[in-house]
């Protein structure tokens, strides 16, 4: 069969999985903008959570590592745990690799996914191109996929928006225009505690972080302060997070419930350690505390009701809210699965249910990154995910077509 491989996505998961794809000699058409949650979802001056050995895109050869990267621009060589990684670096380090492995990259959008009958996928673009797929490989990234708690619906019955009383973290890359304003952050982990010392910075008149339930504001250990006789994993000397990294297999054997919590729990709320010092002082804390309720004032500011621990209630206003609150795993917001293929895609603990492969019970789909996390479990959320994702992806497709 001389029909190609479709990669929806053009991130540090679809960029990979197309270039082990190709290295087993498969045609492949990639869709998608470079990197672009990278270079537009993500506030400017952002520092990167990852250590370098954690945020390598990986690929089928040698020579294409972010040290490889670092080498071959002339820049500062990030490879020790110390080394924190501005974002901007890593979206063109992302821009580097595309360009070595994946040229052809075709950056319009694809808007429509269905079954073919007798097998394969029918594929529309946005240009209004139709062709034929044997094969779809789904690596859409973080795309539509923002998570809102379901108490803020009632201010922003619309959605959130970056122009809007109410904002999700991924609106903001210019995080300058709330100079003078009062935010609130709500979330405690590493995007609500850098976007929170990020607005300071950027001269926002008072910030202050809302912690939800038990979540408490805190902080990483150093890499000099790691625990010595535990293993070493690409987030820390831990038993779980080695288990976690390496032995993702292991994950999909779990009771759903139990993949669905580690999922959201494991690597869950806290910040690095380089960024203590800097949200000291700068950054008001509300912990503790349940977000009730969010309305909206008359003059457009958004309040919001919060119940403590001992059943008190109060009120927190300011000129924004910021809902640094993560991302879900919604198959229904993968809007370019037609309705058929995405009720044939069975889900369980947040997510489609992948075989070894990242194959879904919809012959010939396959899901990776953020989206096979409910499969794989929380390495999936990060780049360093993409080494032990992409070869056994690109192995299993090629199997199929044998």
């Amino acid at each position: 069969m001389n029909d190609p491989v479709a990669v929806i996505g053009a991130g540090p998961y679809g960029l990979s999985a197309a270039a082990h794809l190709r290295a087993r000699g498969l045609p492949v058409r990639v869709f998608g903008e470079p990197m672009v949650s990278w270079r537009e979802q993500m506030p400017a001056g952002m520092l990167l959570k990852s250590t370098p050995v954690a945020s390598t895109i990986d690929a089928p050869q040698p020579g294409h590592t972010l040290l490889d990267y670092c080498h071959a621009v002339g820049g500062t060589p990030y490879q020790s745990d110390w080394d924190i990684i501005p974002v901007e670096t890593f979206a063109r380090y992302g821009l580097w690799f595309q360009e070595r492995l994946v040229p052809d990259l075709e950056q319009t959008r694809v808007v429509a996914v269905d079954r073919r009958g007798g097998g394969g996928f029918e594929l529309k673009l946005d240009s209004g191109e139709q062709f034929t797929a044997r094969a779809v490989v789904v690596a859409s990234g973080l795309s539509g996929l923002a998570h809102l708690p379901a108490e803020f619906a009632a201010a922003v019955p619309d959605g959130p928006s970056a122009a809007g009383p109410v904002s999700h973290s991924s609106h903001h890359h210019d995080l300058g225009r709330f100079a003078g304003r009062e935010v609130v952050v709500v979330g405690a982990g590493q995007s609500a505690l850098e976007s929170a010392v990020l607005l300071a910075e950027a001269g926002a008149a008072s910030v202050r972080v809302v912690a939800r339930g038990r979540a408490a504001v805190a902080f990483g250990a150093p890499p000099d302060r790691q625990p010595r006789l535990r293993p070493e994993s690409p987030f820390g000397r831990a038993w779980s997070l080695y288990a976690l990294s390496y032995h993702a297999a292991a994950f999909r054997r779990l009771p759903a419930p139990a993949r669905e919590h580690l999922v959201r729990k494991v690597l869950g709320p806290k910040g690095a350690w380089w960024l203590r010092e800097r949200f000291a002082g700068r950054v008001q804390v509300t912990q503790g505390v349940r977000v009730t309720g969010v309305t909206v004032e008359s003059g457009g500011r958004p309040v919001l009701t919060l119940r403590g621990g001992s059943g008190r209630v109060g009120e927190l206003a300011a000129d924004h809210v910021m809902a640094a609150t993560g991302y879900r795993m919604n198959l229904a917001a993968l809007g370019f699965l037609g309705p058929e293929l995405r009720a044939g895609v069975v889900t369980g603990a947040g997510g489609p249910w992948l075989d070894a492969g990242y194959g879904s019970s919809v012959p010939g789909l396959y899901f990776t990154g953020l989206q096979a996390a409910a499969s794989f479990g929380p390495v999936m959320r990060f780049v360093c995910g993409t080494e032990y994702a992409s070869p056994r992806l690109a192995k299993a497709v090629a199997t199929v077509r044998g």
